[in-house]
């Protein structure tokens, strides 16, 4: 009865022509049938293992200290970047790419709507070059004592300012790399001191609407590529690109010297403080060269121990021998272990008695921290001098010195974070047998990280790591987000574990500085024995960077723990300084933490899209305000 029912029903609606009825019945039959059958299969991305129960039981990797910042709020442990994993349950395929037009978007404009802040420009005819915590004049004109160099230090104002960076005059979209390598537009740095500070040494030259960069520096006199091959021939177990991989420049000019060393896969950090050279990590950083603004004088540098495979000073004026040799003691610190100092500088080779108290302070000082002199030399036609020494990799020399001095570092203060920790006049503790040196490049950004945690699930959480991030830049990333990424050379992971996300982009022409926020879990160790560099950072301040050096920036779940201990909007008014015109931000992260982000972004006159609802990607424009703060008198 009931089949000879429903067949009357049928015949009745087709004697009345309903055919819009039927069209439409069958149309909903269809969309139910694709909706059980898309939720009954996963994502195809590799789903990250969840590493929150794991570091809610580990330490923290922030010091004791009572001479850390004051505006460090918190010390807890909180998850990696990537803890919070993608849902595999989600019914929408990861590897299609829309924005959504849904009451997702919808509830982002109403966050806008909620959300209004008078932006004004930061005043003063030097605002377009400002470095909140390196140009707090404030604070740096109240400092007792610069003879450590501590106004070159970092001197954050509280509050922060949220006044808006201006542009300057005649701003193009940068030189694309690799050209902007050797060339880059004059309005975008129009800095022309340090042409004429050094026009003899052919650091950098202006011509007509560019700078062009030589290739020449103090030491380079026959070109940078001649010094860096001269390097190897005095010593060939250097190696560059394979034995030799992570590099730190101090003092670097316009890190000529790091920019070429890319040719040889090799990864420099390229740092100076900001002085008379004006704007030479400015210049670096336009070039697309990997730099940051830094100065050794009263505070460790923000990096690991036992970081770099070398370190070179081609004449950087840094007394290495000052206050007991402070300075070379805090390179010893973060040279890795069998590591190399590579020293070029007059007192190696001239005989006249000032240098040549220098160089005799350099070998008592070298010799009892047990460095082992391996070359020597002079360069006559370019007229270098030349020493490389070698950090021993055991404990055995120390053991065996006639006195303790330096002294040996107490082992139960070696928290490995540096941030705002007071340099040491100590020798780290090394191992008691010999020193594993990473595996050459490339292999070496895959293996077992050195530093990586004894646990026994812990290489399998790397490996997971490493898969998760692979898999999420092939599958959305690349292809699925909108982002021009032949655009995009300056690239910064504002919290990057493990360093995955730097790891999967590799093979494309770009660096990645990857910034590891003090209040999370210590893992910039593991990052530099991949091979890759990075830095400790405290997101509630400013970055030790000029405005407009980076084209993007990625976060991945850093603003649920980052918005308990500061304001977002002072993050974003960060971000938007670092960021150049045309950059891009990509954030992953809970949707309520994107819609408050999103509504700030907007007001900045970003452009915004979500992407399956837990990706943001914000594009920065040109937009300036047209006012100017005021300066207050306080």
């Amino acid at each position: 009865m009931a089949i000879s029912s429903s067949s009357s029903s049928m015949q009745d609606i087709l004697k009345q022509r309903k055919y819009p009825f039927i069209f439409s019945f069958f149309l909903l039959l269809i969309f139910v049938t694709f909706l059980l059958i898309s939720n009954s299969q996963k994502s195809p991305i590799f789903v990250a293992i969840d590493f929150a129960q794991r570091t809610s039981q580990s330490k923290s990797s922030i010091p004791d200290n009572p001479e850390l910042n004051p505006n460090t709020i918190s010390n807890e442990n909180v998850p990696l970047n990537n803890s919070i994993t993608i849902n595999p349950e989600s019914d929408v395929p990861l590897n299609n790419n829309y924005t959504i037009h849904t009451d997702s978007d919808t509830l982002i404009n109403n966050e806008l709507e909620r959300f209004a802040y008078d932006w004004k420009l930061c005043p003063g005819p030097v605002a377009v070059d400002y470095i909140p915590c390196l140009d707090n004049w404030k604070a740096i004109k109240a400092i007792r004592s610069r003879r450590h160099m501590e106004h070159r230090e970092r001197h954050c104002p509280v509050p922060s300012p949220r006044c808006l960076i201006p542009l300057p005059v005649g701003y193009k979209l940068p030189v694309s790399w690799p050209k902007s390598r050797d060339m880059i537009w004059y309005d975008n740095v129009p800095h022309p001191k340090l042409v004429e500070y050094k026009k003899e040494q052919n650091w950098v030259k202006q011509s007509g609407e560019y700078f062009v960069f030589p290739g020449g520096g103090t030491q380079f006199k026959d070109g940078v590529n001649h010094y860096i091959e001269f390097i190897e021939k005095t010593f060939p177990t250097i190696e560059w690109g394979k034995n030799i991989r992570v590099v730190l420049d101090v003092g670097c000019g316009v890190a000529s010297f790091g920019g070429y060393l890319l040719d040889k896969n090799v990864i420099t950090m390229s740092f100076a403080p900001k002085d008379e050279h004006e704007a030479q990590i400015q210049f670096a950083l336009e070039r697309g060269i990997p730099a940051t603004l830094s100065v050794i004088a009263t505070k460790k540098l923000a990096f690991p121990d036992n970081a770099y495979d070398v370190i070179h000073c081609a004449r950087c004026r840094v007394h290495w021998h000052a206050d007991g040799g402070k300075p070379l003691m805090e390179l010893n610190r973060i040279l890795r272990p069998g590591g190399y100092f590579i020293w070029s500088a007059t007192p190696v080779y001239k005989k006249d008695e000032g240098h040549k108290n220098v160089w005799k302070v350099m070998v008592n000082l070298t010799e009892a921290m047990c460095w082992k002199m391996v070359a020597k030399t002079y360069f006559k036609k370019a007229r270098v001098g030349l020493v490389i020494y070698q950090k021993p990799d055991s404990s055995s020399c120390y053991e065996n010195r006639k006195e303790n001095n330096p002294p040996m570092c107490e082992k139960n203060h070696r928290l490995n974070s540096s941030w705002y920790t007071p340099l040491d006049i100590c020798l780290l503790p090394l191992p008691t047998s010999s020193y594993e040196w990473p595996a050459p490049w490339p292999q070496r950004l895959n293996n077992k990280p050195l530093s990586l945690s004894l646990e026994t699930d812990a290489e399998e959480i790397f490996n997971a790591d490493t898969k998760h991030w692979a898999a999420l830049l092939s599958d959305v990333y690349l292809g699925g987000l909108g982002i021009n990424w032949s655009n995009v050379r300056n690239v910064m992971d504002m919290n990057a574990g493990y360093g995955g996300f730097a790891t999967a982009l590799i093979d494309r022409p770009l660096w990645v500085m990857n910034v590891v926020p003090i209040s999370g879990p210590d893992t910039l160790p593991i990052i530099f024995d991949r091979g890759l560099i990075g830095t400790y950072h405290d997101w509630c301040e400013s970055f030790n960077t000029y405005p407009r050096t980076y084209d993007l920036l990625h976060s991945s779940f850093l603003f649920g723990n980052l918005s308990q201990r500061c304001d977002l909007v002072d993050v974003a008014v960060e971000m938007d300084r670092m960021l150049r015109p045309g950059g891009y931000f990509l954030v992953q992260d809970t949707l309520q933490m994107i819609k408050q982000l999103g509504s700030i972004l907007r007001s900045l006159h970003w452009s915004v899209t979500l992407h399956q609802e837990q990706f943001l990607v914000g594009k920065k424009d040109f937009w300036r305000p047209k006012d100017t703060a005021k300066i207050s008198k306080s």
